[in-house]
């Protein structure tokens, strides 16, 4: 097997939940050795989110945390005690790489801040991942991912203008503050080994979203350049947009169709050419907004789309070049012949969990490629061969052990 990309970086993980772990997941999956470090007892806290397996919670089994964790390995050290610290800092010293997810402060109070880090090993990178960052008037402040979403500036965006806004499905926010904190943590990198110092890395989960290219740059430089503010587009499809446009039911689902103003004649065709449409009443931009004729035009349309499957309406839709897409649901996804196709999906079988299908690699590199080394690391797995490579006899780990600090 090829040499993996990131073969020659180590990284000692203090991340938790997800933002965190997300870009530590990146740096292991393209060879890193990740050495991820919990608390004694009860670990990340993503080993309490869903899914599980059957619906049966299991520190073990959780989806989020086996997903977010695969490729690394997995030791335990209360960072509260002498020697826990001791093994952390000895640690640091052999790593590249320290990737931590706690409070402003919090790495400081056990003796791991950056000062105490860098002074054990000069050229190290650590990266801090918060809320609201290491400085500033919030940097002490709680949140979550829908506050972090919404005072981004993207929440105000999203949903439709006759209702409240609404946010998009899931933690999109956290994980991309991931994959920003993972290219930031390998940019230091490189310049940590063209200069011979380390830097600290300082990621604001909040700055990511509003400094992202999702929707969120660009109306921002919309602002600043001509005050334009944001607003949420009406549900009427008759809105400016031409019609058909927008998300509308099917026989087995829905689909997204945007095929209005300069395409109206290729839904006309793709419709049967029925003749109530080919009067050229149609085709001025003004009748594309007019909202009677939007409803004369349903008439047409809801009973063809009503008719077919999502499968059908995408496939007329690609005969005769009309814009959309279907709607899939996750049992979609995971049968789509584009994804199977790619490899998009790998199956990984986890001593507790058992085999299970999980998200393949995000990007394809040929020549370095992503593979799947390790299932996620159980509670503690690694602790005994970590603290063994640090060069720890077994007299003393079991110490450790019996003191609660591993």
């Amino acid at each position: 097997m090829a040499e993996m990309a990131l073969s020659d970086v180590t990284v000692l993980d203090f991340t938790q939940n997800i933002a965190g772990p997300y870009s530590t997941k990146l740096l292991a999956d393209y060879g890193a050795d990740v050495i991820k470090v919990e608390q004694p007892g009860t670990g990340d806290g993503a080993r309490g989110l869903g899914p599980f397996p059957g619906d049966v919670s299991h520190p073990e089994k959780s989806g989020t945390f086996l997903h977010l964790n695969t490729n690394k390995r997995g030791i335990t050290l209360d960072l509260n005690t002498e020697e826990g610290r001791a093994a952390a800092i000895e640690l640091a010293r052999r790593s590249h790489v320290v990737v931590e997810s706690f409070r402003p402060g919090t790495m400081e109070s056990f003796g791991l801040g950056y000062g105490s880090l860098s002074a054990a090993n000069p050229s190290l990178v650590v990266t801090s991942i918060s809320n609201f960052g290491q400085t500033g008037p919030y940097r002490d402040w709680r949140a979550s991912e829908l506050i972090l979403y919404g005072m981004g500036g993207e929440l105000i965006s999203t949903g439709i203008a006759e209702r409240e806004p609404i946010k998009m499905g899931g933690t999109v926010g956290l994980y991309q503050a991931g994959t920003v904190a993972a290219y930031a943590t390998l940019a230091a990198v490189t310049g940590a080994r063209q200069r011979g110092a380390g830097e600290h890395v300082d990621i604001s989960i909040m700055e990511t979203q509003a400094g992202s290219i999702d929707r969120r740059l660009s109306l921002l430089l919309a602002y600043q350049y001509t005050d334009e503010t944001t607003s949420r587009e009406s549900l009427d499809a008759a809105s400016g947009t031409g019609f058909p446009g927008g998300v509308y039911p099917c026989a087995d689902g829905y689909v997204q169709i945007t095929a209005g103003l300069v395409w109206f004649d290729r839904v006309v065709r793709m419709l049967g050419s029925p003749e109530g449409l080919l009067d050229p009443k149609w085709y001025t931009s003004e009748a594309q907004s007019d909202p009677e004729l939007k409803e004369e035009f349903d008439g047409y349309f809801y009973p063809w789309v009503l008719t077919r499957t999502k499968q059908e309406v995408w496939e007329a839709a690609q005969e005769f070049r009309v814009l959309s897409g279907p709607l899939n649901t996750m049992d979609d996804l995971m049968r789509d012949a584009f994804f199977q196709g790619r490899g998009a999906f790998a199956e990984i079988d986890h001593p507790e969990a058992g085999a299970l299908t999980y998200p393949g690699r995000p990007v394809v590199l040929n020549a370095t490629p992503w593979s799947v080394r390790r299932p996620a690391p159980r509670l503690g797995e690694h602790t005994d061969e970590v603290l063994a490579e640090l060069g720890y006899a077994q007299a003393a780990i079991d110490r450790m052990k019996a003191k609660g600090v591993i």
